[in-house]
């Protein structure tokens, strides 16, 4: 499904506009067509650790060639108390059609609120997990357009992360990248926090090598690379840029901090 959020719509559709001049068919009727989705550029990612999760999107939402605007997060926070989510754990990032994206997160917000009224306790993150799945898949027929990823802090206090295709598949992950520059920040991941591609020095030669094991970064470790994905990524799509929003979910709670990017 990757292949979903890689840039212009299909050959021969309708661009990035809703209208398309009608054409005529064999038959000599008028046929018009309609598709209702766009790509609103910009980019997420989520890496979890020993006791936290952080979550980030920058802040620029695009239309074709041209900005929307500046400041349009991507990261919700999900649950909690209020319009304000006060004492939420959980984070919702979504990137793709914002309008889609938008929806979700008010289905996802308000499914997780009536759980906690209706069950007197707040849901796990595993089952708001398993809950975002089935809302993706009950859609499949007519998807949201986005891709999500969910982070907090599961049962053992351990960073969680989830990453989501269209159609509700998943799978808890150590870290994800989603979004335009997904192609860009994913194999950096890869290889700083995977650990894919490194081995134990002196370890032998050839085959003999021994790769390292990944193991969770420390806190200050990911905020750092999480800005350097960023800022690299900018430098190469225009789709990419403004601001950087960051939440860290710890069992403390969410701390948000924003960074300017480019705005060229």
């Amino acid at each position: 499904m990757a292949s979903v959020f890689t840039g212009a719509p299909p050959q021969g559709g309708p661009g990035y506009s809703f209208k398309q001049t009608p054409t005529v068919a064999l038959s000599g009727e008028r046929q018009h067509s309609f598709y209702p989705y766009t790509d609103n550029g910009g980019s997420t990612l989520g890496i979890s650790g020993a006791d936290f999760t952080i979550l980030a999107g920058d802040t620029r939402s695009t239309h074709g060639y041209n900005i929307n605007t500046r400041y349009a997060p991507k990261l919700f926070k999900i649950g909690g108390e209020g319009p304000e989510n006060k004492g939420s754990r959980i984070v919702l990032s979504v990137v793709g059609f914002a309008a889609d994206g938008d929806a979700l997160k008010e289905r996802l917000d308000t499914i997780v609120k009536m759980y906690k009224y209706q069950h007197g306790k707040s849901i796990t993150v595993a089952a708001c997990a398993q809950r975002l799945s089935h809302i993706l898949y009950n859609k499949r027929f007519f998807p949201y357009y986005v891709h999500a990823i969910l982070g907090g802090i599961d049962e053992d206090g351990k960073g969680a992360l989830y990453s989501y295709d269209p159609v509700g598949s998943y799978e808890r992950e150590q870290c994800r990248a989603a979004g335009a520059a997904a192609s860009l920040i994913m194999p950096f991941l890869d290889n700083q926090v995977n650990l894919k591609n490194q081995y134990e020095p002196g370890s032998g030669t050839g085959h003999d090598l021994q790769a390292k094991l990944a193991q969770p970064l420390p806190r200050k470790d990911v905020e750092d690379l999480v800005r350097d994905a960023f800022t690299s990524a900018v430098e190469r799509h225009i789709e990419v840029g403004d601001g950087l929003q960051m939440m860290i979910i710890t069992k403390d709670g969410i701390e948000e901090t924003f960074t300017p990017l480019k705005k060229d």
